[in-house]
């Protein structure tokens, strides 16, 4: 008698099988379930097994939360320079923009959402790790502006390994410029939703990512000042397993709610509308 051959689902291979075409297919960090590329980009970037959040770069990011994917980018003319004549500092940023397309670790525009104007500043991981550098800086002031000028609600999604240390004190400054005008912007009565995903560390973290009206986060999206390893040698002790995650910031307070990929854009539309109802409200 022969026994029937069990074949895995495509979607269902594990790490133990390693035959899977990688220019196809792609292991999902959580689960370790090799899925089709095809199949996750289809899916916002989520792991259609456990719903792990890949990374989205900046594009992918505008395309999957503006309306139509459209944003109207400004200040894209700025660039960063090289105050201090840092070593090989020049041609790092030369290989960011070939890798990533970009000219530097920000987007930032007008753009609607559900219907609603708003002005976005979207942050990529892909460039330079998503540091904060003079231009980060300055593009995101800039957007503040805008937001107040054309009275449209502020929204920042933020990753970032930190402030750019090529650029020493003039990054670091970047920290006040920002939370001054967020704070501006604040007293205008504006409203600023940020968002973090992972991950999102150092200045920014300790900066406009952290002042927003709303503070959202993805799923299991790391984030905070310092990261694990430094904390926990400063203190010297072992912290717990879910230190620094959107999950152990919620429970303790520090953000306003974590927001799966898929129901992100609807939550945003809802926040808006409900503040601009209320606003004609009290005009009336």
């Amino acid at each position: 008698m022969f026994k029937k051959k069990k074949f895995a689902s495509i979607n269902n291979y594990t790490k133990a099988s390693t035959n899977f075409d990688k220019s196809t297919m792609v292991e999902c960090p959580k689960c370790k379930t090799a899925i089709l590329k095809k199949e996750v980009r289809n899916n916002l970037n989520v792991c259609t097994s456990c719903d792990y959040h890949f990374r989205l770069n900046v594009r992918e990011r505008i395309k999957s939360f503006l309306d139509d994917g459209i944003i109207k980018e400004f200040d894209s003319g700025i660039f960063s320079a090289d105050p201090l004549d840092f070593p090989g500092y020049k041609e790092k940023l030369e290989s960011a923009k070939l890798k990533s397309g970009l000219n530097d670790a920000i987007i930032t525009g007008e753009g609607k959402i559900g219907g609603f104007p708003v002005v976005v500043a979207v942050m990529g991981f892909e460039f330079f790790a998503g540091t904060m550098g003079s231009v980060v800086g300055e593009r995101i002031v800039r957007a503040i502006k805008r937001a107040k000028e054309l009275e449209v609600p502020l929204i920042i999604f933020s990753t970032s390994g930190g402030a750019r240390m090529q650029e020493s004190i003039f990054s670091l400054m970047q920290m006040a410029k920002t939370s001054a005008a967020i704070g501006e912007f604040n007293d205008s009565g504006g409203l600023y939703i940020s968002i973090i995903t992972d991950q999102t560390f150092g200045g920014v973290s300790a900066s406009f990512a952290m002042l927003g009206d709303y503070i959202f986060a993805e799923p299991h999206a790391v984030f905070g000042f310092a990261g694990r390893r430094v904390s926990e040698q400063v203190i010297q002790q072992k912290l717990p397993s879910d230190f620094q995650t959107a999950e152990f910031y919620l429970e303790h307070g520090q953000i306003d709610g974590i927001i799966h990929r898929k129901g992100l854009k609807e939550k945003i539309i809802d926040i808006i509308d409900l503040h601009i109802n209320s606003k004609w409200n009290d005009i009336e």
